[in-house]
């Protein structure tokens, strides 16, 4: 075996030393001398005093000790920066640091270089008996790198002003993720804790054995539109989902959003190191607490992962996410291959549902390092991963953070967990989207299921009963603008429909507008896709049909024919209505970014009405809307394995006025229970399965939805009664 020189060493320890110094004071550069003085709550601390307080660690730690002749800065500093260490004497209390005009910043800097020069002659020293101490202190001035952007952000979220923190461009909002699957582990008796290897915290040793059942965990974090999703099913208001201590919590502090989040004039505004931005529905939900993340797994039908399960699942992958050190720090949206972990390390911290408590077998380490972490082993939760406001290198498989329930103000998400192995092949996102909904406490199905090839049929019926009238009162109304329309679309333009169906009203567009050249279809239903270009390649010859097999609410891409030309979106059957506000406006942003700069896109929308009007239309006489409606559960029975008995329920359509949409819903009519996948849900006579929604709109709601996916209204037109409306969008 060969050795490194000892000057080569001590080169290497001094160099890592510095650079870790620098990183602090590059973090806080820009910062005033009043924000660096700041302290915005108890929890906090003033940048300042981080400062000065990792420097007090290697000066009483590595310096006093261990380098003959050092002399203190000053020997008052020991009350003011010492932390939390009892053994070293009286401190100053941690919701007073704030209080401390003096030492000024400018001393604060000459206390780290008066540091940085004695630490300098002590590393170039023969002596190495210090060498885990030193490794402790970088590894504990990284933690209050993190620490200075979380006391900063949420400084600067006190303020009126909003102030970022970041220089450049925020992040742009990314098309949404696919629906989130599982990957199975088989458990088994398994260790985890470090094994000795390199440098660790105390904590997250000794190595040693568990037994896990087997388990699941999704492939990717939580993202806001999937919390958005929580908060309009009445997450916040609903106990039923919450721990006890988490429920008193929301009704004391009146939480009803993420910490940082913020009602705007055009939807949530969530405050980040980049300023105050309107939520991006695609990154990973942040600064939650552990009581939030539990109540959402709880509504999601799932749970949190416990620590073991989280580190054995990560053992298998490498190290590597978005850390500190890609430019102004924020979590980013799941990219890669949806079948395995994504996010693990990096982007946020993850909960789990494992309090933190000693391993078997930890003993503290002796003298004032040993409070480090064993004094804190009680009451708080264990947090896993790392995230992107933490030092690249900093963490590992086997690193613990932990913090109370109900703190916030980190840099918080969460993934969820299943009991048992999920299916070798990803699940279908049919089969995750009806498990995930029938477990939650409203019973639902998302209605883009509907329309399997019965259910597109069944469909096509609907729009030619009498009392259904959006379908007719549309088609007069784009062959009176069509004429006109055809003015917007470019030459050689790509036409776009989604949600296409049979096409029925593309033909409307197709006949005034001859220069479009290409037509995109976009349907989650194969047999209505091979319809439509069957007939329209018969009755079009010279148009090119490039259709696109996809969930038209996430596609990504255009097919190549159609990519690199002006695109001219469509949009018809009110099928907007059938979204959520915050979904409609996750689907228009995504629609913005799919046809790109320039394109324009048109929409067709129901109009607020008389309720009886409406409730007629979604409740026909002859029972079609019926029929379409229990297909689901058929659908259900012959896709996933389902056992409904179709006869024990019963098509409801009620007019929700306080949400101006009308709601279809599937209504057990006796005590049932029911597989589903292979997992049984029981049922309530009179229990229902919230099947669809349809929002009736006026042109101003139509208008601030556009604004806030980006779109800028250019045109409408409005029929007669029973009333609806064409809007033309320009990106």
């Amino acid at each position: 075996m060969t050795h490194r020189p000892r000057a080569e060493v001590a080169d290497d320890r001094l160099d890592r030393y510095l650079t870790l110094r620098a990183r602090s004071q590059h973090l806080v550069r820009d910062l005033s001398a009043e924000d660096q003085l700041a302290q915005s709550m108890p929890d906090a601390s003033p940048t300042k005093w981080h400062l000065a307080h990792t420097t007090w660690f290697f000066e009483t730690f590595l310096l006093t000790p261990h380098l003959p002749g050092y002399q203190a800065f000053d020997p008052r500093f020991g009350f003011l920066f010492n932390s939390y260490y009892e053994t070293l004497g009286p401190r100053q209390p941690r919701p007073e640091r704030g209080l401390l005009t003096r030492p000024s910043l400018q001393e604060v800097m000459a206390y780290r270089a008066h540091v940085d020069e004695a630490m300098g002659r002590l590393l170039a020293s023969p002596d190495d008996s210090f060498a885990g101490l030193l490794d402790l202190g970088i590894a504990h001035e990284e933690q209050h790198q993190e620490l200075i952007l979380m006391d900063v952000l949420h400084l600067f979220a006190q303020s009126p002003l909003k102030p970022a923190y970041g220089r450049g461009p925020a992040p742009a909002p990314a098309p949404a993720p696919s629906p989130a699957g599982f990957v199975g582990f088989e458990g088994g008796l398994v260790e985890i804790g470090h094994a000795g290897e390199r440098f660790a915290f105390d904590n997250e040793g000794p190595r040693h054995q568990v037994y896990l059942a087997p388990f699941s965990l999704a492939d990717r974090l939580v993202t806001n539109g999937e919390w958005l999703n929580f908060m309009a099913d009445g997450g916040y208001e609903r106990a039923e989902f919450w721990l006890s201590d988490g429920w008193a919590r929301v009704q004391a502090e009146a939480w009803r959003a993420p910490l940082y989040w913020e009602p705007g004039p055009k939807g949530w505004l969530a405050m980040d190191l980049h300023g105050l931005r309107p939520v991006d529905p695609a990154a990973p939900v942040s600064h939650i607490s552990y009581y939030e993340a539990e109540a959402y797994a709880t509504w999601a039908g799932a749970r949190l992962p416990t620590e073991a399960e989280w580190e054995h699942a990560a053992a298998q992958g490498p190290v590597q996410g978005v850390f500190l050190g890609r430019g102004t720090p924020a979590p980013s949206p799941a990219e890669g291959d949806a079948r395995t972990l994504r996010q693990m390390f990096g982007d946020l911290w993850e909960w789990t549902r494992s309090a933190y408590s000693p391993y078997p077998g930890f003993v503290s380490a002796p003298g004032a390092v040993g409070e480090y972490n064993g004094k804190f082993m009680s009451g708080q939760m264990v947090l896993r991963g790392g995230a992107c406001v933490t030092p690249p290198g900093h963490v590992r498989t086997t690193y613990r953070n932990f913090f109370h329930p109900h703190q916030r103000w980190m840099f918080s998400g969460l993934r969820l967990a299943r009991d048992g192995v999920a299916p070798p092949a990803r699940r279908s996102a049919f089969e995750a989207d009806v498990l995930a909904g029938l477990s939650r406490g409203q019973k639902s199905v998302p209605p883009k299921y509907f329309y399997d090839a019965p259910g597109s049929r069944l469909f096509e019926d609907i729009c030619d009963l009498p009392e259904y009238y959006p379908t007719r009162t549309e088609l007069a109304l784009l062959a009176e603008v069509a004429p006109e329309l055809s003015a917007y679309v470019p030459q050689g333009a790509a036409l776009v429909e989604f949600g296409s169906g049979a096409s029925l009203k593309t033909r409307q567009l197709l006949d005034h507008a001859p220069q479009i050249a290409v037509y995109t279809p976009i349907d989650i239903s194969p047999s209505a896709l091979e319809a439509a270009v069957e007939s329209l390649s018969s009755d079009y010859p010279d148009l090119m049909l490039a259709p696109l097999l996809e969930d038209f609410t996430i596609a990504l891409d255009l097919p190549d024919v159609a990519e690199g030309r002006a695109a001219f979106g469509f949009f018809p059957g009110s099928t907007i209505g059938n979204l959520l506000p915050e979904e409609a406006v996750e689907f228009l942003a995504n629609a913005r970014h799919l046809l790109g700069k320039g394109a324009r896109f048109l929409i067709g929308a129901d109009l607020v009405k008389a309720e009886s009007v409406l409730v007629a239309a979604y409740d026909d006489v002859q029972g079609v809307t019926a029929a379409f409606n229990l297909n689901l559960l058929a659908r259900m029975n012959r896709e996933l394995g389902a056992d409904f008995d179709v006869e024990a329920f019963a098509h409801r359509a009620v007019w929700n006025g306080p949400m101006s949409r009308i709601e279809m819903h599937l209504e057990a009519l006796r005590d049932q229970s029911v597989r589903v996948a292979g997992r049984r849900f029981d049922f309530t006579a009179g229990e229902t399965i919230h099947t669809e929604n349809s929002h009736k709109f006026t042109p101003d709601q139509i208008a601030r939805l556009a604004g806030q996916a980006g779109w800028a209204l250019e045109r409408q037109w409005v029929s007669g009664e029973p009333a609806f409306g064409l809007f033309l969008l320009v990106n």
